[in-house]
């Protein structure tokens, strides 16, 4: 009887979400054997605790590579569920394609003798040095614990490119200079035409530069003269009109290259740029008052010791 009613008792908490052990995250397969996770476009708080970016994985017929774990471990621990029902080829590899939390939080729901973390070969250097205040702000910001042992630095590192055969399926590893990071990584599959950009790009959530505004910018006139069939953002809608879907980020960072070089020839201070750079953008891109003045802060760094 005892066992009985705490079968019932755990049931009712699976029933109301209290327990999340056994989630299974909601995927979409966009092309044979691509798996995305859609994120939503929101800034990450303690209600959607970062699970906001988009994250997922895609199949061979040998083993399974992750693209991003996800915001929280238990997100984590819902998109390996989500493999598992969907594939009985195991987990290999579990790719992080930069340090921002909303990417590698689940790390610790791969941990495994048979996975291999990959990723750019700063993305350790990365890890380690924001490392203390990701701990220390997770409860606060995301309302998460975490210790250290879920920020997982890669066992593989890529620097130029590197292919990974998952069996009969070869998918090639970019390691970028500075761009939305300086530890930004991209993921071709060459099966189905697809790349996956994560925050080197994005549609709809503005775009939040961390690296390098030229960098970043230098990297999009590279992608622009190749041709994709279909192009996975870091946030956003996927984009199967390339390089057409990347023109409106483009456009956003030349103004913000533009339009801070011109600020400060003209000795307008910081305080003052933020106020007036890049504000025609405000009704075109959702959380430009979460990202944007961050951005011109960003970019007039950049560029105020410029030659």
């Amino acid at each position: 009887m005892r066992i009985l009613t705490i079968k019932i008792f755990l049931f009712l908490l699976v029933a109301a979400g209290a327990v999340n052990a056994a989630d299974v995250l909601s995927v979409n397969r966009i092309a044979d054997g691509v798996y995305v996770h859609w994120g939503v476009v929101e800034f990450s708080d303690n209600k959607n605790h970062g699970a906001i970016a988009n994250i997922g994985f895609i199949v061979g017929e040998r083993c399974v590579a992750v693209i991003d774990s996800g915001g929280n471990p238990e997100q984590g621990a819902a998109l390996r569920n989500a493999i598992e029902k969907t594939t009985d080829k195991p987990i290999c590899y579990v790719i992080n394609t930069h340090v921002h939390p909303d990417h590698i939080y689940g790390n610790a729901a791969f941990k495994s003798a048979n996975v291999k973390f990959v990723g750019h070969d700063k993305l350790a250097r990365a890890i380690a040095l924001r490392k203390d205040f990701y701990l220390q702000k997770a409860p606060e910001l995301l309302g998460i614990q975490l210790i250290g042992s879920d920020l997982i630095p890669p066992d593989i590192t890529v620097n130029g490119e590197m292919e990974l055969d998952l069996g009969k399926r070869v998918i090639t590893l970019t390691a970028h200079p500075a761009a939305h990071t300086d530890n930004d990584l991209s993921v071709y599959d060459r099966k189905t035409d697809t790349l996956w950009l994560a925050d080197l790009l994005f549609t709809e959530h503005i775009p939040s530069v961390d690296g390098s505004l030229k960098g970043w910018l230098a990297e999009l006139e590279k992608l622009q003269t190749k041709s994709f069939k279909r192009v996975v953002p870091g946030h956003g809608n996927l984009v199967s009109d390339w390089p057409g879907g990347m023109q409106p980020q483009k456009e956003y960072l030349n103004t913000l290259l533009m339009e801070v070089r011109t600020a400060i020839k003209k000795g307008v201070y910081l305080e003052d740029a933020v106020k007036t750079v890049g504000l025609q953008f405000k009704d075109k891109w959702r959380l430009f008052d979460d990202f944007h003045r961050k951005n011109v802060t960003k970019a007039y760094a950049e560029l105020e010791w410029e030659d």
